[in-house]
């Protein structure tokens, strides 16, 4: 399959190895500095046949390809995936968010249904394997009843990180911790407990990074429809680097915890039934990933094969990503307004929060 990669920045790495070690065929990188480009051809000992534009639309026009990654600054990624299946008829992988507003998701979700392409949300964490074995449980039915769940994303992000690019921590191209940092377990949350929401307060605030729009501090309560709750707990304001990132799942015949860099360990791992070891559970499914990425890009990349190949749905699709954008503007739309916030949302969107703070 014939592969290219718009933006060639921060998270490209794991993109690009996810494609190599997946045997994709990578036949030209987008982006607009020229020596990204240059610079991952040479860290990555790509072919002297890769192309390198600097127009994305130029490049699709050009080149015949399979699947298209979108890793540019969060307000392109929109844009940039409804001309792809417009002008290229490709499908892609669109890196969090999948867009920064709700009605932009519906676009993208209507455009893949209407080309007939396939559209990941690249929420790499539930690839995990400690995840893996907690949605196992979770669809074993082996928590009983879900009482509730919380999510905390307790990281560190300094002045340098925003300054390297200015679209960071800005309404119209970002929004802050939630939505960059903290998407990740925000979609696992949410997905664990079952997706469907009834209610989210919330209260953000920006405390430190006064250089940035939006906010670096999100504490949520979400009442899901099936009676259980859920907690978030997201923030860029650790001193003096990254601590954590957990997820607590509690049922009242179950009890996990995942921690770790990523959620990639499993902590604590208690059941009635007993069906396994919790000692050896907690052996087997450990990982020690070298960043705060993971090592989820690479199945991920495997799954949006075999999906194209087979014709099955996608293990995260564009609607995914649609529920974890959707839960962080409820969240922002909820300290906003100081008010309970029903969901499904009509409409929402980052830039509404412009002035925020």
């Amino acid at each position: 399959m014939k592969y290219a990669l718009i933006g060639c920045g921060r998270i490209s790495p794991n993109h690009i190895v996810a494609a190599q070690r997946n045997n994709l065929d990578i036949v030209a990188l987008c982006d607009i500095v020229e020596h990204n480009m240059k610079d991952k051809i040479v860290k990555f000992k790509l072919s002297k046949s890769v192309k390198c534009y600097t127009n994305y639309i130029e490049m699709l026009q050009n080149e015949e390809l399979d699947i298209v990654a979108i890793a540019t600054e969060s307000g392109k990624h929109a844009q940039i995936a409804l001309d792809c299946m417009k002008i290229g008829h490709v499908n892609l992988i669109i890196e969090k968010p999948i867009a920064l507003s709700l009605e932009d998701a519906d676009k993208i979700i209507a455009m893949a249904a209407e080309t007939g392409v396939k559209v990941c949300a690249c929420h790499q964490n539930r690839f995990n394997k400690s995840i893996q074995k907690i949605r196992e449980a979770v669809e074993m039915e082996r928590f009983g009843r879900m009482l509730y769940g919380t999510a905390h994303i307790r990281w560190a992000r300094d002045y340098e990180y925003y300054a390297r690019a200015k679209w960071r921590g800005t309404w119209e191209q970002d929004g802050g911790a939630l939505m960059n940092q903290c998407i990740h377990n925000i979609d696992l949350l949410r997905w664990m407990m079952g997706d469907d929401i009834e209610c989210v307060v919330g209260m953000t605030d920006r405390l430190k990074h006064d250089y940035i729009e939006a906010e670096d501090l999100g504490i949520a309560l979400i009442k899901f429809r099936n009676g259980s709750y859920g907690v978030v707990e997201g923030t860029t304001n650790i001193y003096p680097k990254n601590l954590e990132e957990t997820l607590y799942l509690f049922g009242d015949k179950g009890t996990v915890k995942a921690g770790g860099t990523s959620v990639n360990v499993i902590e604590e791992w208690r059941f009635s039934d007993m069906l396994d070891d919790p000692e050896e559970v907690k052996k087997q499914f450990h990982e020690n990933p070298p960043n705060v990425y993971g090592y989820g890009h690479t199945p991920l990349y495997e799954d949006v094969m075999q999906a194209i190949k087979e014709n099955k749905p996608l293990y995260v699709d564009a609607v995914a990503g649609k529920r974890a954008l959707e839960l962080v503007l409820a969240i922002y739309k909820s300290a906003t307004e100081e008010s309970i916030i029903h969901l499904p949302l009509e409409s929402c969107a980052t830039i509404d929060f412009k002035g925020r703070f």
